[in-house]
């Protein structure tokens, strides 16, 4: 019955977040009044939710389903390198949208040259590359380690630092590699996020009048909620893992809140506080109930 509800809980959640993002993929690909610098970031995050969301979960479905409990060798590897692959290209996508909105609010009278078609197109293509290279090492390490004790996963994926505990023999060397690493893709990020957040709010300190401090609040608004539940639940995660006390079952549990929370609520807070998507939704809901009607 536990296993029962927890695939009904996780099925549920990946057709949401699957719809969802979709959803936006779809609106802003169509609407020709999305297609601003904006949008074109909101689509690439919106389609990283859906393959990190479909990277785990339907491998989680059958588990769940008590059909196959075991994942191969070669599967897990593969689970693993995509998985972070995502991860990384979304911490790199937040720190871009970060600086959007630093220039959105700080410069919007240089706004259209600074962030032309050329830079934000090169700018999210040298976030998946960089998404696609910088676990390759590491992996590709991981898998030519024997690994001849316990096979057990105490976790939802193929989460690096915990298959590495399974291995046998010295690893230090290579832990200590993806951590240097790991702390190199995810401090930098977090450090230009911090100084774009810092500027944005000198900048609305110095506006003169209050509707402008409204303005510039509702134009970052959506993404610091992003930002706030992005790093607030990789901070539980961290903390989570860490504390021994915590059962498997527990740390599972916050894995998947982690991982599975954000991309289900990202397409909530900018369909909810988004007026243009909301807007796009309404045009095309409207034009396809008239199709129906002429039909």
């Amino acid at each position: 019955e536990y296993n029962s509800a927890l695939f009904i809980f996780f099925l549920i959640l990946l057709l949401a977040t699957f719809l969802g993002n979709l959803l936006i993929v779809v609106l802003i690909s169509l609407d020709q009044r999305l297609h601003t610098p904006m949008y074109f970031f909101l689509w690439n995050l919106a389609v990283l939710d859906v393959l990190i969301t479909v990277t785990v979960i339907p491998k989680l479905l059958v588990v769940l389903l008590g059909h196959k409990r075991t994942i191969s060798f070669s599967d897990c590897f593969a689970q693993m390198y995509f998985f972070t692959t995502f991860a990384v290209v979304e911490v790199f996508l937040v720190a871009v949208m970060a600086y959007d909105r630093y220039v959105a609010i700080v410069k919007p009278l240089h706004y259209n040259n600074i962030m032309s078609s050329k830079v934000c197109i090169t700018m999210m293509s040298s976030a998946w590359v960089l998404g696609f290279l910088v676990p390759l090492t590491p992996v590709l390490l991981a898998s030519t380690l024997p690994f001849c004790g316990s096979n057990l996963i105490q976790h939802i994926v193929c989460d690096y630092t915990t298959v590495m505990s399974l291995a046998c023999g010295d690893v230090t060397a290579q832990v200590s590699f993806a951590l240097c690493l790991a702390m190199v893709v995810i401090y930098i990020p977090v450090l230009f996020v911090l100084w774009s957040y810092y500027r944005i709010i000198c900048s609305v300190i110095k506006m003169k009048t209050l509707e402008s401090r409204k303005k510039a609040f509702s134009m970052c608004s959506s993404h610091v909620i992003l930002v706030f539940l992005y790093y607030m639940s990789s901070a539980v995660v961290y903390i989570g893992l860490k504390v021994e006390s915590i059962p498997t079952d527990g740390r599972i549990f916050i894995g998947a809140v982690h991982y599975f929370l954000t991309p289900f609520i990202n397409p909530i807070i900018y369909s909810l506080s988004n007026e243009k998507i909301k807007a796009a939704a309404h045009r095309y809901l409207k034009l396809h109930t008239s199709f129906q009607h002429t039909g």
